[in-house]
């Protein structure tokens, strides 16, 4: 990455840790110099960019950034302002997206068997590299996604990561039409899963667990069969339960809603230690035992990607969306703290 000598563009900035409960205010509103695309990257001029629960660990110290200041933000669509030597796949005006995988080594044997969520050079956005919190970006032109015709850049933000994370879950799950499926937890993941469910998996039902009232409504509005609180049981037990949350105690009320063989997808880059006190009632017969099983989900390939915003076009998958300009990241990620709200924080950059 260069520098555009001379021009400066405005960023939110990531400067160390902070703590959210004591309403810290985290990132800094800086004129930054522009970067200029290196060989095999290009210029992106941000549009949107998705506000995520990543960012928040980030913030919060859960997920450490190898260093700092940093630009967050890993769920952004933006146009192709200039691109660098090599670059054959897009072209100025372009719209594309950008979303937490930003490169891997592309030779270790995870990238060659179709893992390279795994690789141990994986790049993240907005960690490993300044991301979407900003007017502009620059990416490796290999790991940018190019947007379908007629997606709206704030709804399809979100896609990139929370619908592309929750397109792995769903995969991994092993979710076949008929079965009952969980959602704990009713976030900006959550509510893109549900749809993708309810579209490819016509016969599933659909049993929701969330912490607020207005949550629990919002998965009803779309075709849940059941909603109810993270303590309490399910009508019937799930044949699979993908957990969004980012504590410890939604983990072992899924299992204690799972079928023997059910299986738990863990969405989560870290949990936070508030609740974790409550492992300590973890109980083999009653949680683990009958051939239960548990499975992280760790990062996203580009297939990942690719096919949630594939899926989301062809079948009218559409984020439910709360728009924040890019000076209000601070108010978003506070708001999402503290809870509540339907669907998804993004941050309007610019128009069109």
């Amino acid at each position: 990455m260069r520098v555009i000598l001379g021009s400066v563009m405005k960023a939110m900035v990531l400067r160390g840790t902070y703590d959210l409960l004591n309403n810290d205010i985290p990132l800094e509103l800086l004129e930054i110099p522009t970067p200029k695309p290196a060989e095999g990257e290009v210029l992106i001029r941000i549009l949107a960019c998705g506000v995520c629960h990543t960012d928040m660990d980030e913030v919060e110290g859960r997920v450490i950034p190898p260093s700092l200041p940093i630009v967050p933000g890993h769920q952004v669509v933006g146009v192709v302002e200039e691109h660098g030597s090599g670059v054959r796949s897009f072209d100025t005006g372009d719209m594309v997206g950008i979303a937490w995988i930003g490169g891997v080594c592309g030779k270790c044997s995870y990238c060659s068997s179709g893992r390279e969520n795994l690789c141990h050079d994986f790049i993240a956005t907005g960690r490993d590299r300044n991301g979407g919190f900003a007017e502009f970006m620059v990416a490796d032109a290999d790991f940018v996604h190019r947007i379908p015709e007629g997606m709206d850049p704030v709804k399809t933000a979100p896609l990139l990561c929370a619908g592309a994370i929750g397109y792995r879950c769903a995969r991994l799950s092993g979710i076949t039409d008929g079965d009952a499926v969980g959602l704990m937890g009713f976030g900006a993941s959550a509510h893109l899963v549900i749809q993708l469910l309810r579209h490819s998996y016509p016969l599933c039902e659909v049993f929701v667990f969330a912490r607020g009232e207005r949550e629990k409504l919002f998965a009803m509005e779309l075709g849940a069969s059941w909603s109810g609180g993270i303590e309490e049981r399910s009508p019937r037990q799930l044949s699979a339960i993908i957990d969004t949350t980012p504590a410890w105690t939604p983990v072992l009320r899924s299992l204690e809603n799972l079928v023997p063989g059910g299986k738990l997808v863990v969405n989560a880059i870290s949990k936070e230690n508030s609740d974790i006190n409550s492992l300590l009632s973890l109980d083999y017969q009653s949680h683990l035992w009958l051939e239960k099983e548990i499975k992280s989900v760790a990062n996203v390939t580009r297939e990942d990607v690719a096919g949630f915003l594939s899926a989301a076009s062809t079948l009218g998958i559409e984020a439910e969306v709360i728009e924040y300009g890019l000076e209000e990241a601070n108010a978003a990620l506070l708001e999402m703290k503290s809870g509540g709200g339907k669907g998804a924080r993004v941050l309007r950059i610019a128009d069109r």
